[in-house]
């Protein structure tokens, strides 16, 4: 199975209004919304929840107030400073100590110090995941839970479910809404993928990310487009942008105009693809041929 990712240097470049148009012009393709810390490609292509299951990152501490004797050891050790002695009496003492599951980390160093084994170390549950039918294709995406950070597991988890739901359904090519910008979100949604487009916008802050984010392509060895968003605003960047990722090695294979159509497609739950066929749509549609004639040979890809 091929596996094209779209990613950015910073959220709100228009990756996924770009993504929900290629599900709209592809065939036999599966969805994969890696953007779990913002993920918002179901508000576009609207999925029908088939599958849902819970999403565990790591541990967390809890002290049992019944058997803890108030030592103080798991505040001594726990370098967060998210250990608290305000927790309810239990007959043997007055007070408790308490973990405040905001500020705890999960590394389990008050469980392991614990000497009345009053710390109960469990996994926690850090979000949900998920596998949907949408209009354009089955698509799998997650959401975290509120104040749940993300590591790069969810996304790992997301994309190893997609070449599941691929595999089972036969079929040949999974289009991914990557994560922004460089950490471990967006390592995790590149990693082994056949080919990358990082959407950009003519402006000195998305020429600086663009850099950034192509250097980390670079560094695991995957193929790299780029494609300009809105580039009408201002021609003289995009046209830099143009020249210097030709001149590190990176091709530019499309320009988005600004459009309209773009918000409206948006409000009314629609690719722009499907809401329109000129304007922005058409930009899209070119890019798509351009993208998918990269793409690595298995099965002829149909441009509807």
């Amino acid at each position: 199975m091929r596996e094209l990712v779209v990613i950015s240097g910073k959220g709100g470049t228009g990756k996924t209004s770009i993504v929900a148009s290629f599900a709209a012009l592809a065939q036999k393709a599966v969805l994969a919304d890696c953007d779990v810390d913002a993920a918002d490609l179901h508000l576009v292509l609207e999925p029908r929840i088939v599958q849902r299951s819970q999403f565990s990152g790591g541990s967390r501490a809890r002290i049992m107030p019944g058997h803890c004797t108030a030592c103080g050891k798991c505040e001594e050790v726990c370098r967060y400073d998210a250990v608290f002695y305000d927790g309810p009496g239990n007959g043997r003492v007055q007070k408790t100590f308490r973990v405040d599951p905001i500020a705890c980390e999960g590394c389990g160093v008050c469980a392991w110090f614990c000497a009345e084994n009053a710390v109960e170390f469990a996994p926690a549950n850090n979000g949900e995941w998920f596998v949907s039918d949408t209009r354009h294709g089955p698509m799998v995406h997650a959401r975290l839970g509120i104040a749940e950070e993300n590591s790069g597991k969810l996304v790992s988890l997301v994309r190893n479910e997609a070449k599941k739901v691929a595999a089972k359904r036969n079929l040949d090519l999974a289009i991914i809404d990557g994560s922004p910008g460089i950490g471990c979100p967006v390592i995790a949604s590149i990693s082994g993928a056949d080919l990358v487009l990082v959407v950009t916008e003519p402006t000195l802050s998305g020429i600086h990310d663009l850099d950034r984010v192509t250097q980390l392509t670079k560094h695991f060895g995957i193929q790299s487009l780029v494609c300009i968003n809105k580039w009408d605003l201002n021609a003289e960047l995009t046209t830099e942008i143009e020249t210097n990722a030709r001149r590190t090695g990176v091709e530019a294979v499309g320009r988005i105009r600004y459009d309209r159509a773009v918000t409206e497609a948006q409000i009314n739950g629609q690719a722009v693809v499907e809401h329109t066929q000129d304007g922005a749509a058409a930009d899209i549609r070119q890019l798509w041929s351009e993208v998918s004639e990269r793409l690595p040979a298995s099965s002829p890809l149909t441009i509807l």
